[in-house]
């Protein structure tokens, strides 16, 4: 055998080896399945479907420095600035959630942007990742000290709502394991074929397109909690095909008690629309970390922050998408160091409290 045939020999086997381990890994649960034809037809009737995929309300290009989004995304991964993560565990507080105030609005943030909270009695979860299994455990890694919550630790949870399919957002892991404990599931079109190949009742999911609500049903009690699906200024891709399943954020009512779920999403009118729409909100969960320049259409950036809060004009703020994982450049603490200082000059009644802590609002 000639030396020129070993080589091709040696090539064919690793491009084989590669070849079968790309496989193995796509197809993996987590990465989802292709939607069903009576999802498919539904997605394809939406407003905000055009040209094979969903679009934001006003034009959004993902990238908006100079560099194209390749480089920006090398420059990225290879950003080894000691300051994205904290070199101390952090604080948090491990909170017995099965024994909450039974009677109290309250919320208890997990880090980056899942938190539980209770309304009117009512218990909501919202994006939960609260494990590090394979294959989210390749893209992000939690900060010391803030993985301190698992899915056993959760009570049963009247409704899980989910505002897209990111990583950071949509686990796997977090999600089979809560299966038994989740009564309904909210969350934008498309993103029930995930919850549905997990296991999820079907019956039980509401997938909504933007501004369609969901009466959840409430038994015995009378409460009529709503829960309207409101647009962001975000994208999807949970690999390589773009925007087939829709963002959103969140208004919930129960009662006269509204709470606003903002999701990610740059820059745009719809928090002075939704001030407009349901008046001021008794808490608003806002975006705040991971953003870039570089990516400015689809990230708060802190001078937008600002403004979105002051459009919305709630009574209380609490920032998620931060301290927990690295997905952006800036300084780990540096979103914290931005609230306070919203805060402070625009007098913005502001709960944010270390993971963990009961919050009552």
């Amino acid at each position: 055998m000639t030396k020129t045939m070993k080589t091709i020999i040696i090539l064919s086997s690793i491009a084989i080896v590669l070849a079968v381990v790309a496989f193995a890994i796509l197809s993996h649960p987590a990465f989802g399945r292709k939607p069903s034809a009576e999802r498919k037809a539904r997605i394809e009737n939406s407003a905000n479907w055009r040209n094979g995929m969903f679009h934001n309300q006003i034009p959004t290009p993902q990238f908006t420095g100079r560099k194209g989004g390749f480089r920006t995304l090398w420059e990225f991964l290879t950003d080894n600035d000691a300051r994205r993560t904290p070199s101390e565990p952090l604080n948090a507080v491990k909170t017995d959630l099965k024994n909450l105030p039974p009677d109290t609005d309250l919320l208890v943030w997990f880090g980056h942007s899942s938190y539980l909270f209770r309304l009117g009695g009512k218990t909501f979860l919202v994006d939960p990742v609260l494990k590090t299994g394979f294959p989210s455990s390749l893209m992000m890694k939690p900060f010391k000290g803030t993985d301190i919550y698992s899915p056993d630790d959760l009570p049963d949870i009247d409704c899980l709502i989910i505002t897209h399919e990111h990583w950071d957002h949509l686990d796997y892991a977090t999600l089979c394991d809560l299966r038994e404990k989740v009564h309904y599931a909210v969350c934008p079109l498309g993103v029930g074929e995930y919850l549905e190949y997990w296991g999820y009742d079907k019956n039980c999911i509401y997938e909504t397109d933007w501004y369609e609500q969901t009466c959840l049903p409430t038994e015995e009690d009378g409460q009529n909690i709503l829960i309207t699906c409101l647009p962001t200024r975000h994208f999807s891709n949970r690999l390589l095909s773009r925007n087939q399943t829709l963002w959103a954020s969140y208004m919930v009512q129960n009662g006269s008690r509204k709470v606003y779920i903002g999701g990610d999403g740059g820059y745009d009118g719809r928090f002075s629309e939704i001030r407009e729409t349901y008046g001021r909100v008794d808490l608003a969960l806002m975006e705040n970390g991971q953003y870039n320049k570089d990516w400015a259409n689809i990230h708060l950036l802190p001078e937008d922050l600002e403004r979105a809060i002051l459009d919305l004009d709630a009574k209380q703020v609490f920032t998620v998408h931060h301290d927990k994982f690295a997905l952006a450049k800036h300084a780990w603490d540096e979103p914290d160091n931005v609230a306070k200082a919203i805060a402070q000059k625009d007098n913005i009644v502001l709960l944010d409290q270390p993971i963990g802590t009961i919050v009552e609002f």
